[in-house]
């Protein structure tokens, strides 16, 4: 029955339950570890592979399931398959198979709620699979807790026998440890054994776990391999099973991490997703959350509680507490923060410093400029050697569209300026504080729009005594009207 192999298998991910369980109206499989659906993790090892094609098996969710994929990660080899009543696993795995009708080779079977399988096992799997010349095999590992899994039955000379579900087994098989994980190996021609699967008498469903015994008794080639670990192939069905992956998941990557020569303060209170590359002498404090495509420099140093999403950060960069950054450049030796926000499109210099409470939006900042303080500076171009002081704003929505500001190398901005755009500021030039700027300003020039300043001699002594005057024909308006009440 056994086809001659070819060297990318196919992937059939089973991700049509309803997951009644997770109490959610989102599919299950939507429920996100970290940053990203727990079914992208699965496509993510699957597509490592290199396979001919990831056929995904979705349920009435179809929609929802399609938009969440990260499209860039499967290079346009992904179909879907539709399964429109839930007949189990049998019949969902049937329903992938017209996608594959001219596929001849090893089809790889995954769940779609297994998010901690990597493609280094899957790998090895095939690899077994391939070398034991088998029409079907199995991952399996040895369970805490077996009765929650389908147990594996072999023979006296260790040979598969079945699998077996735990309302099925006898007392003696109650003491199996050993436990099929549900990520099977099929070969293109064994998936006609498919038809031979009966339904079960409780529920009405085909289970795919009866395929193993229907080849067995065909006299068809089946292996199990040993070589899960119960963590790796824990299913996720609940929103506690949710918690645990992802606790194993944050453990795994941040043991990964340190490693590789990162160093972390408190481990246990960091979130680093998966994307993330993260190079070595990069120190992490506590209550950090890192996520999405972000890279950490060699040397970097990131303070508590701050908020990397989607961002480049260069060497030697240090980001000081409470401060987020999201899809943005910070270059070699910034210091950012404390209780900074860098938003979308900005790109920091190299030595700049972004201080408290300063806000950057679609900004380019120029090398070693300094913005120490209370600031907002978005959409724009801030050249090299900058200083911009606290309360500078560049007003760049007029209600309608944005507009850019332009502040060119070496000039000094005083406190408390608005830079009404669109403006431009030359080269070298000098606003004066509390400055309102309209128009452009030339190179090495001071700029300044204030009032006069006017001086009102005796103002002060004048406005205590008419304070004073008042509170006096208050209290006297207040006696007289007690005398007449008291009367």
């Amino acid at each position: 029955m056994r086809n001659a192999i070819g060297s990318k298998p196919s992937v059939i991910i089973l991700a049509a339950g309803r997951g009644v369980r997770m109490n959610s109206i989102m599919p299950k499989v939507l429920h996100k570890i970290l940053d990203k659906p727990m079914l992208q993790y699965v496509v993510d090892s699957a597509a490592r592979l290199n396979p001919f094609r990831i056929v995904i098996v979705v349920g009435r969710h179809y929609e929802e399931i399609k938009r969440s994929i990260d499209p860039a990660s499967t290079k346009g080899r992904i179909r879907f398959a539709v399964q429109r009543e839930p007949k189990g696993t049998g019949d969902a795995l049937s329903k992938a198979g017209t996608f594959l009708k001219d596929f001849k080779g090893t089809i790889l079977v995954l769940n779609g709620d297994v998010p901690l399988i990597t493609a280094q096992t899957l790998g090895k799997f095939l690899r077994l699979h391939r070398k034991g010349k088998n029409d079907i095999s199995f991952i399996s590992f040895i369970a805490h807790d077996p009765s929650v899994y389908g147990r594996v039955l072999r023979n006296d000379s260790g040979n598969i026998l079945s699998i077996i579900e735990e309302k099925d087994t006898i007392e003696a098989q109650k003491k199996i440890t050993e436990v099929n994980s549900g990520i099977y190996a099929i070969e293109s021609d064994a998936l006609g054994l498919l038809k031979e699967i009966l339904p079960n008498t409780l529920k009405g469903e085909y289970y795919l776990t009866d395929i193993v015994g229907i080849a067995r008794k065909k006299g068809c080639n089946v292996g199990a391999y040993l070589i899960g670990s119960e963590s790796e192939m824990m299913g996720v069905n609940t929103p506690s099973e949710l918690l645990k992956a992802q606790q194993t998941f944050r453990r795994i990557l941040i043991d990964k991490w340190i490693n590789r020569g990162v160093m972390f303060l408190d481990p246990g209170s960091v979130f680093i997703s998966g994307n993330v590359k993260i190079r070595s002498g990069a120190m992490i404090y506590h209550g950090v959350y890192i996520e999405g495509k972000t890279i950490l420099g060699r040397d970097c140093i990131i303070h508590p509680n701050v908020h990397i999403i989607d961002s480049i950060i260069k060497d030697g960069v240090v980001i000081k507490d409470s401060t987020v950054i999201e899809g943005s450049t910070v270059r070699s030796k910034a210091v950012i923060g404390p209780f900074a926000h860098i938003r979308p499109g900005s790109d920091i210099g190299s030595e700049a410093k972004i201080g408290n409470f300063v806000e950057v939006k679609k900004s380019m900042i120029g090398k070693g400029t300094k913005a120490s303080h209370l600031s907002y500076l978005g959409d724009a171009s801030v050249g090299k050697d900058v200083n911009i002081g606290a309360g500078t704003i560049t007003c760049n929505y007029d209600g309608r569209e944005k507009h850019k500001t332009t502040i060119e190398d070496n000039v000094f901005i005083g406190s408390d300026t608005q830079f009404i755009a669109p403006v431009k500021i030359g080269r070298g030039a000098y606003v004066g504080a509390g400055s309102t700027i309209t128009k452009y300003v030339p190179p090495m020039s001071l700029a300044i729009s204030r009032t006069e300043q006017r001086n009102i001699k005796g103002w002060a002594a004048k406005k205590q005594s008419s304070v004073v005057s008042c509170q006096s024909s208050v209290r006297n308006k207040k006696s007289k009207a007690g005398k007449r009440k008291g009367g």
